[in-house]
């Protein structure tokens, strides 16, 4: 899979702009803050359907403009298919598939598949468990699309529970008691979404395993396949066999924690307050959590380890992603940028951002296009 022709309209920096891209690596090279990054944070955002830069799609459309559009021709199995979105300002975004309008946006998850590496993966390691979850959902909508909307209900269900939970602390008598039966409404909605995703981050973590041991063997220095292990932790504690009933295993849990949540005005149980834990082995020593213990260069080789066992887990499925390297480089020694570009060189599409091109190891030859001043040229 690899994206043939790009297209912008009033995206990021750029008022129109067209690049013809082909399989292989491509290099996009120019100073800072010229609009390399955008155009890869393109592509990405059709994958995705969000920006590996922001939380919303407002800064993605020029500024003075009222709609961004993103259009690329994608290569797969030799035929090629044009998928486009519509950023639009002061109403809902739009998705096409060859011209055609898509019944919802979010169904154009997944129909392209990235995995992207950036200088902010150090955050997957060192930063909050937010980034952590978000990590793990990310790679769960495009190996499975559909949990796209489940996300999305999970976390209307959650915002809408949370401001029944304010509401409820302060009521009393009757009104107590009409809350608190809202609020088992809540509870039951919140269970079984909550149960989808509970149930596939424990079994994406599972299947993600062997690939990042193997991944940060490669990249880590003296490392061993059992020196990276990751860990998936719940909110709540699941006794042998729970993984059968989620949905009443949250519920249970709810139910023994709603003084808590009353008192607090806030949701303490659920996937949103679960951890996905790293840990460092040393030759089959103890293990330590690395956020805090791990050397730089040890996180470096973990947020990369995690990102190349994404790309592995997904290559395996069928789908080869395309493989964004933005501006990493110039975070990396000189060892961990031969070992990662050796390691990706062979993607059938790599997508490369750089300030100098002495930054792109000599494995990712290929074409290149100088950005600046809103202009992409071939070099």
């Amino acid at each position: 899979m690899y994206v043939s022709h790009l297209t912008l309209h009033h995206f990021r920096s750029y008022a129109d702009v067209e690049v013809a891209l082909e399989a292989g690596v491509t290099a996009f090279l120019g100073r800072n803050g010229q609009g390399k990054t955008n155009l890869v944070e393109a592509i990405d955002y059709l994958s995705r359907l969000q920006s590996h830069r922001v939380a919303n799609d407002t800064p993605l459309i020029r500024s003075g403009a009222d709609q961004a559009i993103v259009r690329a021709a994608v290569v797969k199995d030799g035929r090629t298919a044009t998928l486009e979105v519509e950023l639009n300002a002061r109403r809902a975004n739009r998705a096409r598939v060859n011209r055609s309008p898509l019944p919802r946006t979010r169904d154009l998850v997944g129909l392209v598949r990235t995995v992207v590496f950036s200088p902010d993966d150090l955050a997957l390691v060192k930063g909050d468990p937010s980034g952590r979850r978000s990590f793990l959902d990310d790679l769960l909508v495009l190996r499975t699309p559909r949990l796209a909307g489940v996300r999305a209900d999970y976390e209307r269900i959650l915002r809408q529970r949370n401001s029944l939970l304010k509401t409820a602390g302060l009521a009393r008598g009757s009104a107590l008691e009409s809350a608190l039966a809202t609020l088992s409404v809540w509870d039951d909605q919140l269970a079984r979404a909550g149960a989808e995703i509970l149930g596939a981050r424990m079994e994406l973590v599972t299947e993600l395993r062997p690939y990042l041991g193997k991944a940060y063997a490669t990249v880590a220095r003296g490392a061993g396949r059992d020196d990276a292990e990751i860990e998936y932790r719940p909110s709540l504690e699941l006794a042998p066999g729970a993984e059968d009933d989620l949905v009443g295993a949250l519920l249970a849990e709810l139910a023994a924690r709603q003084r808590d949540e009353l008192d607090r005005g806030v949701c303490l149980v659920g996937p949103h307050r679960d951890e996905l834990q790293l840990w460092l082995g040393h030759g089959g020593g103890e293990r330590l959590p690395v956020k805090g213990y791990a050397s730089h260069g040890e996180s470096w080789s973990f947020a990369l380890a995690l990102r190349l066992a994404s790309y592995d887990l997904l290559r395996a499925e069928g789908d080869e992603p395309i493989l964004i390297l933005d501006d990493v480089f110039a975070e990396l020694d000189a060892e961990r940028r031969a070992q990662l570009a050796e390691l990706v060189a062979s993607a059938e599409q790599v997508l490369v951002t750089a300030a100098v091109a002495e930054d792109v190891p000599l494995a990712l030859n290929g074409a290149r296009y100088r950005v600046g001043a809103g202009e992409v040229t071939r070099e």
